[in-house]
């Protein structure tokens, strides 16, 4: 049950969600909470899912089971004046081509009492829009430019983004990041992508999607601290003991080296468990992971154990 508590803590939640395309099961019991203040991102490999949940959050698709909420309220009531508190920007974001862009911006305005002029015009200036120019004569990198843009101006309570940045050249990318890092301190982000590098650098919370279920979810903070690339140097090289701690993952030895990954990293009881299984080492090495290097690691580590 989602209790009175979870409402006021979290911007998005859902309980077993699931979502099925004739045979096709594109969510299977989706369990996602997102707390208020979140700079979250969904990442997975392409038709993991992210599009379909963030679809159902919108109002876009109803699930077939379970449930949804969006900022409180269950999200098949997402619709009309509550996207005056969401702003939410897809990666085929449909605009009307034939505006100019200060027409559009114009036209948005009545539609939102919280928009703020002044912060309309700094965002037009940060991305370089120009404002005379038709929304259709726009490169892909100026289009999502003025989507985010037009999310952002009226100061909403969650931006949902879905795959904003797939296909935009480096400055691009980080010019919309750091558009949206500068209003994320007045509300909650939400934003899928694929490409891990995209979102490594600036999100406090993750969670990773892989066929429709939610591998794990937790603080950027916390995953970066609980794995390790462990590198061992042996007195000699010696054969691999049967029994290891399940916390290894790709254990490997090259005459008197042994290599590894270590996924709940404690340097102390770490160094313990090794020295249970080899006895005294020569060397060991403990090596912090990248968001990507830490996913392959759980990716392979699932393959070879299915």
């Amino acid at each position: 049950m989602i209790t009175t508590e979870s409402k006021a803590s979290s911007a998005i939640r859902t309980q077993g969600l699931i979502k099925r395309f004739r045979r096709v099961e594109a969510l299977s019991g989706l369990d996602l909470d997102v707390p208020e203040g979140a700079v979250y991102a969904l990442v997975g490999p392409n038709g993991a899912g992210k599009t379909t949940a963030i679809k159902i959050l919108m109002n876009i698709y109803r699930a077939t089971s379970g449930r949804a909420e969006v900022l409180g309220m269950d999200s098949t009531r997402v619709a009309g004046r509550v996207f005056q508190s969401i702003g939410y920007v897809s990666e085929n974001q449909q605009m009307p081509g034939w505006m100019r862009v200060d027409d559009f911006f114009a036209y948005l305005r009545p539609f939102y009492p919280s928009w703020d002029r002044s912060l309309e015009g700094e965002l037009l200036k940060k991305f370089d829009l120009p404002p005379d120019r038709k929304l259709k004569e726009l490169s892909r990198g100026m289009s999502m430019k003025a989507a985010l843009a037009s999310a952002l101006a009226f100061h909403p309570r969650l931006i949902v983004l879905d795959e904003p940045l797939g296909g935009l050249d480096p400055l691009v990318r980080d010019e919309l990041v750091e558009g949206l890092l500068e209003r994320a301190a007045e509300a909650t982000v939400f934003i899928s992508s694929h490409d891990l590098a995209d979102i490594e650098n600036f999100s406090s919370h993750v969670g990773y999607l892989e066929r429709g279920r939610l591998v794990f979810s937790e603080e950027m903070t916390s995953l970066a601290a609980r794995f390790r690339d462990v590198e061992l140097t042996l007195d000699a090289p010696r054969a691999m003991p049967q029994s290891i701690p399940n916390s290894w993952m790709q254990v490997n030895a090259a005459a008197a080296v042994v290599r590894f990954v270590e996924s709940r990293f404690d340097e102390q009881r770490t160094s313990a468990e090794i020295a249970g299984v080899f006895g005294p080492v020569r060397d060991a090495t403990f090596s912090p992971m990248s968001l990507r290097s830490i996913f392959l690691a759980m990716a392979k580590s699932r393959r070879s154990s299915g």
